[in-house]
């Protein structure tokens, strides 16, 4: 499979990244409910396209990055918190959510952040492993934050400088 192409998201993005968030809805890494109809937009007043990067390859959008300011606060500005990653089932593999990563290290540095955080549920190996990987360590546990399909779950707090 070719390698993923990142760029920002347009508006013409928003009813497929929609679509790539239902379907790629799991309780390994949401904390909400599964979606279900009638759909909320995928933008809206907190989250529009310039807080999104997504990966296409080819011509098809096979993923997606929130990045985001962690609080309104002028004293908290210098941090950017990813707050969503999304690969296809099918483009796993590709490379699509290291480069969506790296793009968003890339993306906080231009916007002149010297951190960057994000909360990752305990039980996600997977994405805890990638992010390790890029660099990020945990710099806190929320034990037994969430309660999902019966279990407790620990909130696991990762960041890492820029």
């Amino acid at each position: 499979m070719p390698v993923p192409h990142i760029r920002i998201a347009t508006f013409d993005d928003e009813d497929t990244l929609g679509r790539l968030d239902r379907v790629t809805w799991s309780p390994l890494h949401a904390v909400t409910p599964r979606p279900r109809p009638p759909y909320e937009p995928f933008y809206n007043e907190r989250f529009g396209p310039h807080d999104h990067l997504v990966a296409e390859i080819g011509s098809e959008v096979v993923g997606y990055i929130r990045l985001a300011l962690p609080t309104p606060l002028p004293c908290n500005s210098h941090v950017r918190q990813i707050q969503g990653l999304v690969v296809a089932d099918k483009a796993r593999g590709t490379g699509a959510g290291r480069a969506l990563l790296r793009a968003a290290q890339e993306e906080a540095r231009r916007q002149g952040a010297r951190r960057l955080t994000l909360r990752v549920l305990g039980h996600n190996t997977p994405a805890r492993k990638l992010y390790e990987s890029e660099g990020f360590v945990v710099e806190g546990i929320l034990p037994e934050e969430f309660l999902l399909d019966g279990a407790y779950v620990d909130d696991v707090l990762m960041g890492r400088s820029l």
